[in-house]
């Protein structure tokens, strides 16, 4: 199946009805393009815990730092749905799914699975930013990974790399779990990129080695050191920026303590405007309510 192709399916996935509502509902409040779901519950049709949504709206890239983040609840026939949502331009989408920022997140999770699954048009300009997502993830694969190897060496090499270069808590070998509860999605995933991108490769058995030009793997790897070196640094940009700008964020907090602790926490309006001045006194009331239990 080419590369198109495997795109084209994976966007047109079924899900819940609940899912395609809830998109539905924050596309059309934000006038977007298209709103597209993934991470776990993508995987498992679940609607428990938190959905994890990208809403691509109208108009030129935004400057600075992005995406915007905020925490939404919604009551959907009888049962609340949670949700976080990443808001940006579908413009500085295309710019970052391209590898010309120097950010690596957007190309290095829409390689991973994802559903288009609310859109006011037709879905040809999304594919072809989730295609371009895949094809920049499969070069830095390529230049970071063996010179021979299995495909899933490659994106071993790619992930172990961004996960590196980003502030994440992910435990290690978190690369092999994304590769095994996506097994079908990255099956020749690689080699339908390379063909995609006109850079030639043998196979021999499972082995796969690609020919990328001297000039083009240089230019990948100066790239990525660039975005090595900047990694960590945006991810904390981002991080205070969300401190800021997080709506919702109060509600998002209060829902993971009660969800991980069993400890309800009430969420003043107070507490809602300012969530990191608050926490001192929820985690107070967390091991507060805790020894009282023990």
């Amino acid at each position: 199946m080419s590369l198109a192709a495997r795109v084209e399916a994976a966007l047109a996935r079924d899900v819940d009805p609940a899912i395609t509502a809830f998109a539905a509902r924050l596309g059309e409040e934000a006038g977007a393009k298209a709103v597209l779901f993934y991470g776990s519950n993508l995987r498992t049709g679940s609607l428990e815990g938190v959905l994890d949504f990208y809403v691509l709206t109208r108009g030129p890239a935004e400057k600075g730092i992005w995406p915007t983040v905020s925490y939404r609840e919604w009551e959907h026939d009888g049962e609340v749905l949670r949700a976080k949502i990443a808001t940006m331009t579908a413009a500085k989408f295309a710019y970052a799914a391209k590898g010309l920022s120097r950010d690596t997140t957007i190309w290095a999770r829409f390689v991973q699975p994802s559903a288009l699954v609310w859109s006011d048009e037709t879905g040809t300009e999304i594919a072809t930013l989730i295609e371009h997502a895949i094809c920049t993830a499969a070069r830095h694969a390529v230049a970071l990974g063996p010179a021979t190897g299995t495909e899933r060496e490659f994106w071993l090499a790619l992930f172990r790399e961004t996960y590196k270069a980003e502030l994440r808590v992910e435990k290690p070998g978190r690369e092999n779990s994304i590769l095994d509860l996506n097994e079908a999605h990255f099956d020749g995933l690689l080699a339908e990129a390379l063909r995609f991108m006109d850079i030639p490769f043998t196979r021999d058995g499972d082995l796969l080695t690609p020919h990328m030009g001297e000039t083009e793997r240089r230019e990948v790897l100066a790239s990525w050191k660039r975005s090595r070196r900047w990694g960590k640094a945006l991810n904390i940009a981002r991080l205070l920026r969300a401190t800021r700008t997080f709506d919702g964020a109060g509600r998002y907090a209060a829902w993971k303590v009660e969800r991980h602790t069993g400890v309800k926490v009430e969420v003043t309006p107070w507490r809602e405007k300012h969530p990191v001045l608050s926490a001192p006194g929820v985690l107070f009331k967390v091991w507060r309510a805790k020894r009282r239990a023990d």
